[in-house]
C-alpha cells in the first residue's frame, strides 16, 4: 500500500507533533500488492501510527521488497542447498524465540514467508498463532493442511491429547524441502480426506540422489514423524552436520549474505493483486477518509444525545435574576391592587339638605353642559380604579348639587 504523508504537503501545518497520528494524517495513494510491503519513490519508516479505528487494526511492519517465497517458488526459482540451508537457520531462530515465549505458529509455509531486498527471510501471519500455558497442549486442528504436522491430524481424530512447538518444526521442514525440490515431500492437498493424510504422512520420504548427505540428514531430522524424536530447537539445529560451521550469532545480526537476492527492477508479486483492493474489496483504503467522515457525519445527525443538545436552551442565570424579579414585582402590584379594591367601598348616598333645597320630588335645575361632562366624567371615574406613582389606588366621587351648580 503506497501512501505519504500529510506534514510533506502545503497543509503541514495541520499536524501537530504533540498530537496523536491518525489515519486522516496520511494520504492512502493506491495498493501496491497484497502483503506486508510496499513500493514508492522513497522509503519512508512509520514509527507513529494510530493502530486502530472505526474500521481496521493497523499493524506496522518492516519495509520488506522482496516478496512472499510463495511467489519466488511459482516462479520457479532454484534455491541451492546453501540458500535452503540459511533460510533454515533464520526461520529456526524465529520458532526458538517463539517457543521461549511458549507461542506456536501453526502455519509456518512459503506463503507466510517475507522477504527483504537482501533475501533474509521474515516469518509472518500470526493470525492462528496460539500461546500455550506451561505444560498445556494445542488440540483444535489450526493450520494448512500440506504444511500439518501428523500429530495434529491425530488429534483431530482423537488419536492423541494435543501438540505442542514440533509441529512448527515439521512445517519448517516441508518447507525445506519444497524450496529445493520445488515440490511438496506428501502429496497432500485441502480435499485430501483425514484417514488418507494419515496413511500418507507414514510413507517414506523420498530424496533425490544429488542432494547431499547432510542435507538429507537435516530435512530428516525435521520431517521425523514422531514429535519426540523430532527436531525443535535451535541448539539442535546447530549440532547438524550441515549447519555445525555456521555462526548463529551473525544469523541474528544478518551478516551472511544469502546466496538468493530478489531483483530490484520490477514490484516482487503478482501486478493482478495491486488491483484487489479496487475491484474486489468492498471498503478499500483509498476511499476510507470520505467514507469514514459519512460515517461520522450521519452518526452525529443520528446521535439521540446529540438531537436532544440541539433542543436544549441554555441557561442564562442574568436573565433568569431578572425575569423572576419581574415576576416578583407583578405579584407585588396585584396584591396591592386586590388591597385596593377591598378597601373601597362606596357608602349610601343622602340628599344635603339646605335652606334652599327643593321638595324630594322637584326636578332639580338644569346645570350647564360643561358640569354636567365633568361630572359625567367624575362618575365614570368612580368606577374605574386608577393607578397613581405611588401605586395606590382611590376613587373619586363627585356629587352634582343644586348649589355645585350655581
Amino acid at each position: 500500500m503506497g501512501a505519504t504523508n500529510s506534514s510533506t504537503r502545503s497543509d503541514a501545518n495541520l499536524y501537530n507533533n504533540n498530537d496523536d497520528v491518525n489515519f486522516d494524517h496520511f494520504q492512502i495513494l493506491r495498493a501496491i500488492g497484497k502483503g506486508s510491503f510496499g513500493k514508492g519513490n522513497f522509503l519512508y519508516a512509520c514509527k507513529i501510527l494510530c493502530y486502530t479505528d472505526e474500521e481496521d487494526l493497523f499493524m506496522v511492519c518492516d519495509l520488506l521488497t522482496g516478496g512472499d517465497l510463495r511467489y519466488h517458488l511459482q516462479n520457479r526459482v532454484e534455491f541451492s542447498e546453501e540458500s535452503v540451508a540459511l533460510l533454515v537457520c533464520e526461520l529456526g531462530s524465529a520458532l526458538d524465540y517463539l517457543q521461549n515465549q511458549r507461542v506456536v505458529h501453526r502455519d509456518v509455509k512459503p506463503d507466510n514467508i517475507l522477504l527483504d531486498s537482501c533475501g533474509h527471510a521474515h516469518l509472518t501471519d500470526f493470525n492462528i498463532a496460539t500461546r500455550l500455558a506451561k505444560d498445556g497442549l494445542a488440540c483444535s486442528m489450526s493450520g494448512t493442511k500440506p504444511y500439518m504436522a501428523p500429530e495434529v491430524f491425530m488429534c483431530a481424530l482423537d488419536e492423541l491429547a494435543g501438540y505442542t512447538f514440533p509441529v512448527d518444526w515439521w512445517s519448517l521442514g516441508v518447507v525445506a524441502y519444497e524450496m529445493r525440490a520445488n515440490i511438496r515431500p506428501f502429496p497432500i492437498h485441502s480435499n485430501t480426506a483425514m484417514v488418507e493424510v494419515k496413511n500418507i504422512l507414514y510413507t517414506p520420504v523420498y530424496y533425490p540422489r544429488y542432494w547431499s548427505l547432510d542435507f538429507v540428514d537435516l530435512l530428516s531430522k525435521l520431517l521425523c514423524v514422531h514429535p519426540g524424536a523430532r527436531m525443535s530447537s535451535q541448539h539442535e539445529l546447530q549440532q547438524t552436520p550441515l549447519l555445525r560451521h555456521i555462526d548463529f550469532s551473525k544469523v541474528l545480526t544478518k551478516q551472511i549474505k544469502p546466496s538468493f537476492k530478489p531483483p530490484e527492477d520490477h514490484l516482487n508479486c503478482d501486478p493482478c493483486l495491486e488491483l484487489e483492493e479496487m475491484i474486489i474489496e468492498t471498503r478499500p483504503l483509498h476511499k476510507k477518509k470520505k467514507r469514514l467522515a459519512k460515517q461520522r457525519s450521519a452518526q452525529k445527525d443520528s446521535d439521540p444525545e446529540r438531537v436532544w443538545i440541539k433542543e436544549y436552551i441554555a441557561y442564562n442565570r442574568f436573565k433568569e435574576l431578572k425575569r423572576k424579579d419581574m415576576e416578583r414585582k407583578e405579584t407585588e402590584w396585584e396584591r396591592e391592587l386586590q388591597e385596593a379594591m377591598a378597601n373601597s367601598v362606596v357608602t349610601s348616598l343622602t340628599s344635603i339638605a339646605g335652606p334652599n333645597a327643593s321638595p324630594p320630588n322637584q326636578e332639580l335645575p338644569k346645570c350647564n353642559t360643561n358640569a354636567e361632562t365633568v361630572n359625567s366624567s367624575n362618575a365614570a371615574k368612580s368606577k374605574t380604579p386608577t393607578k397613581t406613582n405611588t401605586s395606590r389606588f382611590r376613587f373619586d366621587l363627585n356629587i352634582c348639587t343644586k348649589d355645585a351648580c350655581n
